[in-house]
């Protein structure tokens, strides 16, 4: 979290989340390293269906359709998130950390996004271990995704 706090820093630009499976943890994760507020904008938790409706905007039928567990839902996540707190950069999650399937998504099951520049970058992965473990994977996988984005790792995976 530090290093991209300080990137982000260096390169005067502002982040923001929209999480869902973690429940707020990778905006207070970003929270917690000092000097934060000079970029953090801030977050919506929407974990529940109707708040991605009525507090983003995400067409019920895109829900109905795809359901929350979905590269759909999570590129909405990040376009509306974007719409909202104009941020330069906003990471979405939604997914599904246990203990049960859940829209017939098995446990682990992640759909991530990153808007940064105009551009939405959609990830889907399975993460292993109870919940605990599901949403502290989805932080660190997103903070390396930026940092790969943003050229300060060498392991851009698919970006």
């Amino acid at each position: 979290m530090h290093k991209l706090i300080t990137c982000l820093q260096e390169k005067n630009l502002t982040i923001a989340t929209v999480e869902s499976l973690t429940g707020g943890l990778l905006c207070a994760k970003l929270s917690a390293v000092p000097g934060a507020s000079k970029v953090l904008k801030g977050g919506f938790v929407t974990y529940m269906s109707e708040v991605k409706e009525q507090v983003l905007g995400i067409e019920h039928n895109l829900l109905a359709t795809y359901g929350v567990v979905s590269k759909e839902c999570a590129k909405a996540m990040a376009i509306q998130g974007a719409n909202h707190i104009h941020a330069d950069i906003v990471l979405a999650c939604t997914g599904n950390a246990g203990p049960d399937v859940l829209e017939g998504k098995a446990v682990g099951l992640v759909d991530m996004a990153i808007f940064f520049c105009g551009k939405v970058y959609v990830f889907e992965e399975i993460f292993p271990g109870d919940r605990d473990a599901v949403r502290q994977a989805v932080c660190d996988y997103l903070v390396e995704k930026v940092l790969a984005l943003l050229g300060n790792t060498k392991n851009t995976g698919n970006i």
